[in-house]
């Protein structure tokens, strides 16, 4: 039987967490891993750092007019990872996730590196049948592998793809990559390089289908976001990115992550004010 103690570090908790694992609706774990950084390490701080932050915001929305009070989620702290083991990382990660939507609630994973996403969709795919996968990037994260690493942050999406974990996939404000990346989206997925206008032009059509929805930070311009491995300018304010995360109310999602926030790189914690904000308005949407 999975048992969280054994697997989770629990320091400081998100909000107004409650204790009690079995009355939460909503789970947050944290994945503090960063192995196969291309850039800039760090995001393996990105967990805590949203959790620290969080202290600054209210748990009044008043965008969604809901209150933190009137949900159930439990912050049970981070997934304490082999460091260096990234086959065995992400199968605790699955295992985690499998659990949490195994006693029918909803997790919220934080990285960490967008590699940690792979075995979240994994188990959401084991759970939902072809989840419509929602990705907000600057990266495709498409590529066949990444300084001979088959397991990448820079493949992620990719991996879901070829593992069969997902079929439909919409990828928003994606700005970098390389050329073949590009070419195998224009045949494997739906890439937007904007956010706002072709996100609500999907929307209708998805219905009460399964969706997960992984945002890695960079989606942001660095100016809002600069603590981050990979920043990419010409990216979607803040704003923005609230303003999508709020029209998730009303979806079928079942799973949700937020990736790449490297505190180390932003001493102002501006990004990781973001990444708290996100969250909270993320778990008001979407918690029942």
């Amino acid at each position: 039987m999975f048992d969280w103690k054994d697997i989770a570090d629990r320091k400081s908790r998100f909000m107004d967490s409650i204790d009690d694992y079995t009355a939460a609706s909503a789970v947050i774990i944290g994945a503090p891993m960063d192995f196969t950084a291309s850039f800039r390490p760090g995001s393996r701080g990105g967990p805590q750092s949203i959790r620290e932050a969080s202290y600054g915001l209210e748990w009044y929305s008043p965008a969604l007019d809901r209150d933190l009070h009137e949900i159930s989620f439990v912050d049970l702290g981070d997934l304490v990872l082999p460091i260096g083991n990234v086959s065995g990382s992400l199968e605790l990660i699955r295992k985690a996730c499998n659990r949490i939507l195994g006693d029918n609630k909803m997790p919220f994973l934080l990285g960490g590196e967008h590699l940690v996403s792979l075995p979240a969709i994994e188990a959401a795919a084991e759970r939902y049948n072809d989840p419509v996968l929602l990705h907000f990037d600057a990266h495709t994260d498409l590529r066949t592998e990444f300084f001979g690493e088959a397991l990448s942050h820079a493949n992620v999406i990719r991996l879901a793809l070829e593992r069969g974990f997902v079929s439909d996939v919409h990828q928003f404000g994606i700005r970098s990559g390389d050329k073949p990346e590009f070419e195998y989206a224009r045949e494997h997925t739906h890439l937007h390089s904007d956010v706002i206008e072709p996100f609500e032009r999907l929307l209708p059509s998805l219905g009460n289908k399964p969706v997960y929805v992984t945002v890695d930070i960079d989606v942001l311009d660095p100016a809002f976001a600069p603590g981050t491995g990979t920043p990419e300018p010409g990216g979607i304010s803040s704003g923005e990115l609230l303003k999508v995360i709020r029209k998730l109310r009303g979806l079928n999602v079942v799973g949700f992550d937020l990736v790449e926030i490297a505190p180390v790189y932003d001493h102002s914690e501006a990004t990781s004010l973001v990444g708290a904000k996100v969250l909270r308005e993320a778990m008001l949407a979407l918690v029942k």
